[in-house]
């Protein structure tokens, strides 16, 4: 049986596309996506799978949203394929066309829905009256291409609940797989580790508010951002006033990634409500302990045996690192066995389960 994944774009790599790289490489699909950076691919070290380009998007939010939601609903793969899967806020404008189809949902689509608010106050005025526009009418097609979706399937009880609010259906809960045997535990080092998109929604300003207060302490943000999206002047803002103790070391290979888990002295986490979070897991696979705000996935997955839940301000930061930096070793074995819950072959057979039921 071939499979197709599509997957909006992949500029800088996140949870999102780390998950369709590896379920590409396990059932042998190919990915269909937009913009295409196979610099970021080949750092992921998934140079081997076949990717197919509809072509590029504009830079500039929203059309390159309205342009990935086009290329997507006019493309046709529909006798090449027999299942396909999509992934992401806009591959789904391509299930009127492609069937049978699965949608692996990471999130209802932050800006029309439990963000809009959120999103909206970072407008200037005269921005803001082109993004209420945008989302005026492009939700109701991006729900209209929705009503196409054979079945959904989501990465974690948080995201099934916006789900079930939003799109008023049922989702099947399958927690999004981590390698657990590349990672390793070298050592707890003497520098803290975050990784993550440099978005707004990660709240990376809040890590560093907090270890500009703890000089004794080091952090290294790893991280990147795609060029012309909302995030370029939040990370240009960061880059430009970093303390002495805090790192930016940008997007980096799988192989530097993993060497920094496994000499890190444990995680922070601050995004906000996140849908699921990968990196709490793939620390815990590196035997390594998690700060995360106290929110989204990160409940899911971080307990009190591999870490500690935080309220997301600076003072619960500084509390949580001063006391794990105490004796991050001892919640190694808790870690391990954690993470073991998420390995990549229990994804895999349940997703294969999915196809094969729905085929």
């Amino acid at each position: 049986m071939k499979i197709a994944i599509f997957h909006d774009y992949f500029g800088a790599i996140g949870g999102g596309e780390k998950l369709v790289l590896m379920l590409a490489k396990y059932i042998n699909a190919d990915v269909i996506t937009t913009d295409l950076n196979l610099e970021s691919i080949k750092k992921m070290g998934y140079s081997d799978i076949h990717i197919i380009s509809l072509g590029k998007t504009p830079k500039v939010p929203p059309l390159k949203q309205i342009s990935a939601s086009f290329l997507f609903a006019t493309c046709d793969f529909s006798k090449k394929y027999d299942f396909f899967i999509f992934s992401g806020n806009w591959a789904h404008f391509a299930a009127k066309k492609h069937k049978p189809n699965l949608y692996y949902c990471h999130t209802p689509t932050r800006a029309f829905y439990d963000l809009y608010d959120t999103f909206l106050t970072r407008q200037s005025f005269f921005v803001s009256i082109f993004f209420r526009i945008w989302v005026r009418f492009h939700r109701p097609i991006s729900e209209y291409y929705l009503s196409h979706v054979c079945k959904i399937a989501t990465n974690s009880e948080n995201t099934l609940q916006r789900v079930k609010m939003y799109f008023h259906r049922d989702a099947e809960v399958i927690y999004p797989p981590v390698e657990t045997t590349k990672f390793t535990c070298n050592e707890y080092g003497d520098f803290w580790l975050s990784v993550n998109r440099l978005y707004p929604e990660k709240r990376v300003e809040l890590q560093i508010d907090a270890f500009r207060e703890m000089p004794e302490e080091k952090l290294i943000i790893v991280g990147g951002y795609s060029e012309g999206d909302h995030a370029k002047s939040y990370a240009k803002n960061i880059i430009k006033n970093l303390p002495d103790n805090v790192k930016l070391r940008g997007e980096v290979s799988e192989l530097e990634l993993l060497d920094l888990y496994s000499r890190c002295k444990g995680l922070i986490c601050t995004a906000m409500d996140e849908d699921f979070g990968m990196t709490p897991v793939e620390a815990m696979a590196s035997g390594k302990p998690v700060v995360a705000v106290n929110e989204g996935g990160f409940k899911e997955t971080v307990t009190e045996k591999t870490g500690l839940l935080i309220y997301a301000d600076v003072p619960g930061v500084i509390g949580a690192v001063k006391l794990i930096s105490s004796e991050p070793k001892s919640y190694r074995d808790a870690c391990l066995e954690q993470a073991k819950r998420f390995d990549l072959s229990i994804f895999s057979e349940k997703m294969k389960n999915v196809v094969n039921n729905d085929c």
